[in-house]
């Protein structure tokens, strides 16, 4: 009797602790589901996590007030010019944005996103800078560039391409580097993960009806995060700088710096708009970034231009010289 005692305790026992096994056991697949189900949902939303985190890149402080009233006088002075400016110096976070976040037809300055597509697919080892590329006859386009001339099947290094892509602002190169890396799709998708809300590339170069579009905040942003390290690594960041230094294209914001000022830039040009973005380092260690870009009627071209040199000017002497805007004395050519 007493052994009998002994076995139901014992079964009572065994029956109590498989219980808090099954309990313990379903809490602990709780835990695990509730720690999964983040990362789950984290894959498809990484664009959204990424945008914020790139917009952080520029840094923003304190309008540049006295300098921004300036610029918009003179950018309103001509009403057949639609102009949108955005600068930021680097070194205090000071901005000025007029029109910066409103969206204009990008011409050759999608070519800056796409080039940090390039080197951040370098870093990723995706490709190699002396990746051999074969010209195709679909790649051949006319406008800005020499490689339209050459004839298909020419073989050319990946960093020779992309280099032609920016310094003489070759289509033919550009339309190469797209298919390079992807396709329009895949590279709208990185410009989306970066925080770029108005570049969106719907269309081959030259793209004269100005279905590609970006913003000058955007362009900003990308020279930002170029400068940052957030794109890429410092070696590809220092390739890209390098690149943009050599652009042959000097007769925007360059014709308003002065004497020892280096700029990184890429311009952009179709019938009805002109831009030029850039990063620009001063005599007196200073470094902003400035994106200027105009939309105009086919014959204005040449206030155009004139804007984008005036606000050069009127932004170097603010920063470089410490002289006021209302100083400046600064006038559209018209």
């Amino acid at each position: 009797m007493y052994a009998t005692r002994l076995l139901i305790l014992g079964v009572g026992i065994a029956v109590i602790c498989g219980t808090l096994l099954s309990v313990a056991n379903a809490v602990n697949r709780s835990a695990v589901a509730t720690q999964e189900t983040p990362a789950q949902q984290k894959k498809p939303s990484d664009s959204a996590v990424a945008a914020p985190l790139a917009s952080e890149a520029l840094q923003l402080n304190q309008e540049l007030g006295a300098l921004k009233t300036q610029v918009q006088v003179m950018a309103t002075e001509n009403p057949t010019l639609n102009a949108g400016i955005f600068l930021v110096d680097l070194d205090t976070g000071s901005y000025l944005n007029f029109n910066g976040d409103v969206p204009f037809s990008s011409a050759s300055t999608i070519k800056l996103p796409i080039l940090a597509a390039f080197f951040q697919a370098v870093d990723e080892g995706k490709v190699r800078l002396d990746q051999v590329l074969t010209l195709k006859p679909e790649h051949i386009v006319g406008g800005s560039g020499q490689m339209q001339d050459d004839p298909a099947g020419t073989k050319y290094s990946a960093l020779e391409v992309v280099t032609k892509m920016i310094v003489i602002s070759d289509n033919t190169a550009t339309n190469m580097m797209i298919e390079l890396l992807g396709g329009a799709e895949v590279l709208n998708q990185h410009f989306a993960a970066w925080g770029l809300r108005a570049t969106v590339l719907r269309n081959k170069l030259p793209d004269l009806e100005g279905t590609n579009t970006t913003s000058p905040k955007d362009l900003i942003n990308v020279m930002a995060q170029i400068d940052r390290g957030n794109l890429v690594s410092v070696k590809s960041r220092d390739r890209i700088l390098q690149i943009m230094r050599q652009t042959k294209n000097d007769t925007l914001l360059p014709r308003g710096l002065g004497e020892g000022s280096v700029i990184a830039h890429k311009t952009g040009n179709i019938n009805t708009m002109l831009a030029d973005a850039g990063m620009v380092d001063l005599p007196n260690g200073k470094r902003y970034l400035v994106a200027v870009m105009v939309k105009h009627p086919v014959e204005n071209e040449k206030p155009a231009q004139s804007l984008i040199r005036d606000i050069s000017k009127m932004s170097y002497r603010y920063l470089n010289d410490g002289e006021t805007p209302a100083d400046s004395k600064v006038k559209i050519k018209n």
